[in-house]
């Protein structure tokens, strides 16, 4: 096995995109919470596509959690695409990413994994590669129902402090979520734990990633 370990003390400005809100909290919030820790002055751009009433208000109160430790200010885009629909309104969605690309030149970009088999997912996951087409983009996956994860490519080692951070954070901003039965500390904190597994991480945690394209520079 070829172990690469880029250095993330070189990235100054992220684009984080989900397509509901706490998507980006489950996928790669660990990993946004170490990059902070390392480098609070980086830029970000946080993108939730599906975003409305009490749901809206769950991913102000996320972004402004996870983000506590920036010391620039982060700018948070909420849009109001139906659940489960965007396939169906695909131009719609498209549009919104056009707009994006003219306002954010982002060093990485966080987004769904390309295989997932939810539809909202699959899509934003296409349009970020139609759209961003010369940036580092590294692909989240997302414990649900459906039983697709996969095998990543990229682990983030993890932190025990990050690990907890991420945890309680999801569980204290995400309370309409609660009832559901994989929305659970064991869950998050299992997959974590796989990763960590699968990687050797020093730490025992990892968030894991699938990464199409690297160019790496000597």
């Amino acid at each position: 096995m070829l172990t690469v370990s880029p250095d993330l003390d070189g990235v100054e400005s992220v684009l984080a995109i989900g397509c509901h809100a706490d998507d980006i909290e489950i996928g790669c919030g660990g990993t946004i919470l170490g990059l902070i820790d390392r480098r609070p002055d980086i830029a970000v751009t946080w993108l939730v596509l599906s975003a409305e009433g009490v749901r809206a208000d769950e991913a102000r109160a996320s972004f402004e959690a996870f983000l506590t430790g920036l010391k620039t200010p982060a700018r948070l885009v909420l849009k109001s695409f139906r659940d489960g629909f965007f396939p169906y309104v695909g131009l719609e969605v498209k549009e919104a990413f056009e707009e994006l690309k003219g306002q954010v030149a982002p060093d990485l970009i966080f987004t769904h994994m390309g295989a997932d088999v939810h539809q909202d997912h699959r899509l934003v996951s296409e349009l970020t590669w139609n759209t961003f087409r010369d940036h580092l983009i590294l692909e989240y996956e997302i414990p649900k129902y459906e039983g697709d994860l996969g095998s990543p490519n990229v682990f983030v080692p993890l932190s025990d402090a990050v690990v907890q951070r991420k945890v309680e954070t999801l569980l204290e901003c995400f309370p309409s979520q609660r009832s559901k039965h994989w929305f659970t500390e064991d869950l998050f904190r299992g997959l974590m734990r796989l990763r960590g597994m699968e990687s050797d991480s020093p730490t025992t945690f990892a968030e894991a990633f699938r990464c199409r394209k690297l160019l790496l520079v000597p």
